[in-house]
This record gives structure tokens, C-alpha cells and sequence, in this order.
């Protein structure tokens, strides 16, 4: 029998040549056979949203927890305080509590009085002052330094037929005026003050260096009906000066009297303001 060792040969060659590549084909290092990495998982946006709300809210409660139970334990010192103070120690606090209350109340009646006394010296202020205003137009009025206007009367006395009138006359016309409550006084244009005088001149009367001429106006500002009675009582000084001097004398009354005539302010030498 004939053996063919060839070919035999040959077959185990081709089988071990494809077993070798079939090997080689099976490594992984080649990269013959791809390697499939893992996706990274997505983390969801709305699911850490809920995730912080709930801790917020977790927080909350525990906060709130933890401040109500801190205010229930000062409450319950507290009470434990007072509850174990002695009856001197409660004695004592009583009697500090009352004299804060004293003290309180002291600070509140000085300051109500501070404020009565401001008010108080506002008042005055103003009193003060409207006095003060009052007392300068009284006295600007009284020496004759402001015009003045009011009630009163005028009077008019025409040269005598008889004989030109005497300043002594006339005087004491201003001085019945003056008695019957005249308060201002202006004959001609010269403003009668306590320093006013009348004397005889050559042409007739002179009053404070100013020469009168006839007719003499007197204007008065008072009471009228007290004025007019001045003037025209029987026996007066308006029935002499119309029965020695022969003047005609006329009295008018008036609710308006006008005096704009003024004075200039004296000059005093020897008198002075008492401080």
C-alpha cells in the first residue's frame, strides 16, 4: 500500500497556519474588535432644584423649631426667676422698679415745666413787646412827636373887636381843654406839649417862638361833649373871651379831628431817665 505523506503534511501546515491567525485575529490589542465606552449619565436641572428646595425647607423648619424652643425656655426662666426670688429679693426689686418709675416721672415734670417756662418767657417776650410798642406811641402821642387823629373838637376864635386877646386867656383855654380830658392839642400849626407856652407879641399872640395870627384855630381830640362844655359854660372862658374881648368863638364837634402839627423832642439838661 502506497502512502501520499505530502499532502498530509500540507493539510496540517494550511491548519496550523489558520489556527495561528485565528489566534492573532482574537486579541483585543489588535483592535480588531471595536471597544464601546459608557455614556456619562445626565444629571436632570429640575431634580437639584427640588433637591435645594427641600433642604431649604428642611432648614426653615429646623430654625423655626429651634427659636421656638429657645423662647419657651426664657419664658420658662423667667417664671422660674421670679418663682424661686425670695420675699426680700421680690421686696427689693419692687422697690428699685418704683424708684424708676419716681425718677421717670421727676425727668417728665422738669421737662413740662422747661417747656411751661419757655412758653412763659414767649408770652412775656411778646407782652413785653406790645407794652413797649404801646408805651412809645402813647409817649410819641403825649410829647407831641406822632400826628394823631381822633374824637375831638375844633375851635375857632376871630380877633376881638374889643381888645386883641390876652395869652393869659388863651392859657387858660388850653388848661379847661385839658381838665375836660383833651388829650391833644394844636393851635394854629404849633402842637401844644407840656413845654408849650403863649405870650403877648406885638401882632398878637406867640406860641413855643411861633407868632399866631388871627383867627386862632384850636383843635382838640377828646371827648366832644366834655370839650364843648368846657368852652361854652356860662361864666367859662368862652363867655369872656366874647364879652371882655368882644371874639367870636365857634365850637364844632367832630368824630374825626385830625392833628398832623408835631413837636420836636426837648432836649432836658438837667433831667434824667431813672435806671
Amino acid at each position: 500500500m502506497a502512502v501520499h505523506k505530502p499532502e498530509v503534511d500540507d493539510t496540517l501546515s494550511r491548519l496550523h497556519k489558520q489556527h495561528a491567525k485565528d489566534k492573532e485575529n482574537d486579541r483585543v490589542e489588535t483592535g480588531s474588535f471595536p471597544v464601546v465606552g459608557r455614556k456619562p449619565k445626565r444629571v436632570s436641572l429640575d431634580a437639584n432644584r427640588s433637591r435645594a428646595r427641600v433642604i431649604t425647607n428642611i432648614f426653615i423648619v429646623v430654625l423655626c423649631a429651634l427659636l421656638g424652643y429657645g423662647y419657651v425656655i426664657q419664658l420658662n426662666n423667667t417664671r422660674s426667676t421670679y418663682e424661686t426670688m425670695s420675699e426680700e429679693e421680690l421686696t427689693r426689686l419692687i422697690s428699685e422698679t418704683s424708684n424708676q418709675v419716681q425718677l421717670q416721672e421727676q425727668r417728665r415734670n422738669e421737662l413740662q415745666a422747661q417747656l411751661n417756662s419757655l412758653q412763659d418767657a414767649a408770652d412775656k417776650q411778646q407782652e413785653a413787646q406790645r407794652i413797649a410798642q404801646q408805651n412809645e406811641e402813647t409817649s410819641g402821642i403825649l410829647s407831641g412827636r406822632l400826628p394823631a387823629e381822633g374824637e375831638g373838637v375844633t375851635i375857632s376864635i376871630s380877633h376881638g373887636s374889643i381888645e386883641a386877646v390876652e395869652a393869659s386867656t388863651m392859657f387858660s383855654l388850653i388848661e379847661e381843654l385839658r381838665n375836660a380830658g383833651a388829650e391833644v392839642i394844636a393851635i394854629n400849626n404849633v402842637r401844644v406839649i407840656t413845654q408849650t407856652y403863649i405870650a403877648d407879641g406885638e401882632n398878637g399872640l406867640i406860641c413855643d417862638d411861633v407868632e399866631l395870627s388871627s383867627p386862632y384855630v384850636i383843635k382838640a381830640i377828646g371827648d366832644p361833649q366834655n370839650l364843648q362844655n368846657a368852652v361854652n359854660i356860662a361864666g367859662g372862658v368862652g363867655s369872656r373871651l366874647k364879652v371882655k374881648f368882644g371874639a367870636e368863638v365857634t365850637v364844632n364837634a367832630s368824630d374825626r379831628v385830625r392833628i398832623d402839627e408835631v413837636a420836636e423832642v426837648p432836649q432836658y439838661q438837667y433831667a434824667k431817665t431813672v435806671e
